[in-house]
């Protein structure tokens, strides 16, 4: 039964490893101990078969355990592998002087773990046999003194069909190099007659380069008197196959004690190593274009950040993003979108250069590590020629495809100290490329960074609003263009900021759509705009309209007709009182699902307008198509159709569109008498602005209809 000793001053890590070590076979036995001082003392009365530790420990480090294990009597050749997660020379070097066997990076790779941990144990199965061989060759020497000669050949003899059947290259010398016995496995490897090696230097057996080395190490064994802890080598054979082989050298000694040879036995780990290449392969490339992941770019940059602080010239992050690369997936499907991708990644590998590191990051999102760049020109002529490049790429089996980039760029070492800043830098600023519209290249600016705390403070603060009842609603009226009487209110949303009174939704709006918080925001407006009407309905005033905006999040999540009729319900006001605001890019998302959602909300008797009619995708071929009883003309038409004939004319062909269609026309944004007159003279039936009323709290519209002796509902 094989003993395996694991130690770790983290319980998890303990467990994970004694399972691990236990799957490797069914004869395994596994003490894990949490302390390097109880494992010494536990080894000091029982020999292990292979002993795992941990690097950082409280009490010493993993090179200090390794040292006072090794001092152990008996425990001197007895594997030894370091789980570490320094990756300094200096931690290995300490360990390796130590007397470490083998090393495992931090967070271990399970498959990596078995597999070393199952040679390591193989190998110290073939030292045990041969050790137990070689005492028994002492035995029978001190047995019989006059048949010594004879009593060693014949042991040798028994040795030799013994360790001829192991699948390990073995040999023994002794102190002048001269070959004592070599197994059969290990002549047919180097294609030599047993019977010519014996007895001749090892060189005529693994050639003069091997020999030296060999020689080397025998020595340092003869010298200490002390088992070399296992290296890996690559040996060639006769045939000029390079194979991989774990090597350990064993002091051989005679009936007195003395050191008379050195015992070498390699094992073939050829396979091993092809595995854990190919697995170290799979951990840093990505799998769809085979390039390196985002794993692979962070140790490039950390090569980086060492070689610039040596005095290398310094170098740049260029992370790339693919605007609108969604609806290559949602439109053509997930496999052209990945055909797409790969077809771009190879494209960008024609811009670096051998010595830059192109890597995908994962969905639309390449970097490239720019190495040796001489001046802040470079990048940018450098970030141009990226963009371009993905501008102009046409896939010749994807004709129809084509994408743009937006480019974010972080120089080190002003824009970061260390890859995950780099990265983090790189980042904000290919954000600020694609918020600008994409297709171009933004490189990194220290109020950046500033901003980016500014967002996530405010995102904080608008969660904190909502908690805490900081939002009001304002109410600006709509008149009839010719009457001025009232016949509704738009709920405009205000924020009663502490510290600074009341923002507009200019400030905070836009965040919100990104973060998701519109959603809470609007049912909030939903709901408080319905109680404040309900309000007015039972203080006897006219049915007028309240209308509400809506976000087009909102319409994403396919559930508005469902939430009004809940909150018509819950605040009991009339469904005829309300109205929902759409601009025309809810509606462009997907017509015929927005329309049915407009007919659902037709038939609870809620009234729907299409906000900033004019200023999107405005198109006889979907208004036409949609249940909607009133369009209201931008104030940007307004503001300017007294000195701007082709605003003027706009508004007129609006007004006339709505009537041809029986809708109902509102505009907005009127702050002069002028206006208000071009409107009647252009037939608009509704007007909202300045000049006739300003946003006002709840308790001011009851105010105001006080004053108004009649008042008219539309249709």
């Amino acid at each position: 039964m094989a003993l395996v000793a694991i130690v770790d001053d983290r319980v998890t890590n303990r467990n994970i490893f004694s399972k691990l070590a236990a799957s490797i076979a069914a004869d395994i036995e596994v003490r894990a101990f949490g302390a390097p001082r109880d494992a010494l003392a536990w080894l000091q009365q029982n020999q292990a078969d292979l002993v795992i530790t941990d690097y950082k420990m409280p009490e010493m480090d993993g090179a200090d355990f390794v040292g006072a294990l090794r001092a152990i009597p008996g425990a001197a050749d007895i594997p030894v592998v370091v789980i570490t997660v320094y990756e300094e020379r200096s931690y290995r070097l300490r360990a390796l002087e130590a007397g470490a066997t083998d090393f495992l990076n931090s967070p271990v790779d399970h498959h990596e773990f078995v597999t070393r941990t199952r040679n390591l144990l193989a190998l110290r199965r073939h030292q045990k046999l041969l050790a137990e061989r070689a005492e028994t060759l002492a035995e029978e020497l001190a047995n019989s003194e006059r048949s010594r000669e004879r009593a060693i050949r014949d042991s040798i003899e028994r040795l030799a069909q013994v360790i001829d059947t192991l699948p390990v290259l073995i040999n023994a010398v002794d102190r002048e190099g001269r070959t004592l016995f070599v197994n059969e496995f290990e002549t047919d490897f180097f294609g030599v007659d047993p019977a010519a090696v014996v007895g001749k230097p090892l060189a005529e057996l693994t050639g003069p380069t091997n020999a030296d080395r060999n020689r080397a190490l025998d020595q340092l064994v003869f010298t200490t008197g002390k088992a070399l802890p296992a290296f890996e080598e690559d040996l060639v054979s006769a045939a000029g196959r390079r194979r991989s082989f774990l090597t350990t050298k064993t002091p051989l000694r005679d009936h007195a004690g003395a050191v008379s040879g050195v015992l070498t036995s390699s094992l073939d780990i050829t396979a091993h190593k092809r595995t854990e290449e190919h697995l170290r392969y799979l951990a840093h490339h990505d799998p769809l274009t085979s390039l390196p992941n985002r794993t692979l770019l962070s140790e490039k940059l950390r090569a980086a950040i060492a070689r610039a602080r040596r005095g290398d010239k310094v170098f740049a992050l260029h992370l790339i993003d693919l605007d609108g690369f969604k609806s290559v997936n949602d439109v053509h499907g997930h496999s052209i979108g990945d055909r797409f991708l790969k077809s771009v990644g190879g494209r960008l590998a024609q811009v670096i250069r051998e010595a830059d590191t192109l890597a995908r990051l994962g969905g639309d999102e390449f970097a490239i590590l720019q190495s040796e760049v001489a001046s802040n020109y470079d990048v940018a002529e450098f970030a141009a020629r990226i963009a371009d490049c993905v501008a102009s790429f046409v896939d010749p089996a994807l004709q129809h495809l084509k994408a743009t980039a937006s480019i974010g760029v972080a120089i080190h070492p002003n824009d970061g100290a260390d890859a995950e800043e780099l990265l983090r830098n790189a980042d904000l600023a290919m954000y600020k490329a694609k918020g600008e519209g994409g297709n171009a290249y933004c490189m990194f600016a220290a109020d950046m960074q500033a901003r980016a705390r500014s967002t996530l403070d405010l995102e904080s603060s608008l969660r904190e609003a909502l908690a805490n009842e900081q939002f009001v609603l304002h109410y600006q009226p709509q008149f009839s263009a010719v009457t001025k009487e009232i016949v509704g209110v738009e709920a405009l949303l205000r924020w009663n900021r502490p510290d600074a009174g009341l923002v507009g939704p200019g400030v905070f709006l836009p965040h919100a759509e990104e973060s998701g918080l519109i959603i809470p925001i609007n049912e909030w407006v939903l709901n408080r705009a319905c109680a404040d009407a309900y309000a007015w309905q039972r203080l006897g005033l006219p049915a007028f309209r309240v209308a509400i905006n809506m976000s087009p999040i909102q319409f994403r999540k396919k559930n508005v007709p469902l939430q009004v009729a809940r909150v018509l319900s819950e605040t009991g006001l009339e469904s005829r009182r309300l109205e929902l605001e759409l601009t025309e890019n809810i509606v462009m998302q997907d017509v015929e699902a927005v329309a049915k959602d407009l007919r659902e909300l037709n038939r609870l008797g809620v009234s729907v307008a299409i906000d900033d009619f004019g200023t999107g995708y405005s198109s006889l071929s979907y208004i036409k198509r949609l249940p909607v009883q009133r369009i209201k003309i931008d104030q940007s038409f307004v503001r300017n159709m007294t000195q701007d004939p082709n605003d003027a004319a706009i508004v007129r062909a609006i007004v006339t569109l709505g009537r041809s269609l029986a809708l109902d026309v509102v505009a907005e944004g009127v702050e002069t008498q002028q206006q208000l007159q071009c409107l009647r003279e252009a037939g608009c039936d509704y007007a909202q602005g300045f000049l006739l009323g300003r946003p006002m709290p709840a308790d001011d519209i009851v105010a105001l209809f006080g004053k108004q002796p009649s008042l008219a509902m539309s249709a």
